[in-house]
């Protein structure tokens, strides 16, 4: 019996305990595709070590045919480093951005104040 790995990869994320609404963010892509993969008999590998590398799993184990464990590993750490910024912001452009923020919000809540004063 061939299997099917859209159910095999979605029992495995919700025992996980993982949302879907995370795994659609962390992957980039919405809701909907998520649960289109589910019902797909036969995911692209790319999907499912794209899902893997999101949730920090390693699904050699249920598709052996599809990888092996030292290269689901060697592929994730590589991925991940892909994702993981190439330096560390600079403190001042950490607080640069940290103000620009809070100037925006106390900006909003003065056109909310004028809002709320003009409809009175």
């Amino acid at each position: 019996m061939e299997l099917h790995h859209g159910q095999i990869v979605e029992r495995i994320i919700r025992r996980n305990g993982h949302s879907i609404s995370e795994l659609a963010r962390l992957a980039k892509v919405n809701r909907r595709s998520v649960y289109n993969w589910f019902n797909q008999r036969n995911l692209k590998p790319e999907i499912i070590f794209r899902i893997g590398c999101v949730l920090n799993y390693d699904f050699s184990s249920e598709f052996p045919n599809l990888f092996s464990k030292e290269e689901f590993v060697r592929q994730n750490t590589r991925f991940m480093n892909e994702l993981l910024p190439k330096t560390a912001p600079e403190r001042g452009e950490v607080n640069f951005w940290k103000d620009k923020y809070i100037d925006l919000l106390e900006r909003y809540n003065q056109l909310l104040l004028m809002c709320v004063d003009h409809k009175s």
